[in-house]
């Protein structure tokens, strides 16, 4: 029964938000698939439609950016639950522990680190994957793009998750 009223106080909202029309990506930027399950009336209400509206969420890359809550960024970013922040390196080797060191003093310490490598996904020194053991996160290496699929995916779950993350048009 509680199942039945959950799902109709939210169709109301539901309805609205399919009626709008959907934000058009800017031509020069690609759009990341979307994480918004479609659903017929044959399926279960999924109630992970009712993301708040000021949780970050990558909606497209470019080869020099991306695109977060319909804001463009240009360069690397550093991303922390909903904190939003510019990053310096430029390129995947000027990743190190000083360029992470945030994660010593940041409370609550994130699940996992999700690594966006630029265009290709690359070898991590084991230094460096040591000290972010050492912080208390796990490691996931990727190109940029599914980097930011991931981070939308384990934000909009809740996780405790952090991205470091280069443009994609960074390659080694």
């Amino acid at each position: 029964m509680a199942v039945r009223q959950r799902a109709a106080s939210a169709l109301p909202t539901l309805l609205r938000t399919l009626r709008k029309e959907p934000l058009k990506p800017h031509s020069h930027v690609n759009a990341l698939p979307s994480l918004r399950r479609a659903f017929s009336l044959y399926d279960q209400i999924n109630l992970i439609d009712q993301v708040p509206e000021d949780q970050l969420r990558f909606q497209g890359y470019n080869d020099t950016g991306f695109t977060v809550n319909g804001v463009e960024y240009e360069g690397s970013l550093l991303c922390v639950g909903n904190l939003l922040m510019s990053w310096k390196p430029k390129k995947f080797s000027e990743i190190t522990a000083d360029s992470l060191s945030l994660f010593q003093v940041i409370r609550p310490i994130p699940e996992i680190l999700i690594l966006g490598c630029g265009r290709d996904i690359q070898h991590v020194d084991p230094e460096l994957r040591q000290f972010i053991r050492s912080t208390g996160m796990k490691l996931e290496a990727v190109d940029s793009r599914n980097a930011a699929s991931t981070y939308n995916i384990l934000n909009e779950e809740g996780r405790i998750v952090a991205a470091a993350l280069l443009p994609h048009g960074v390659s080694s």
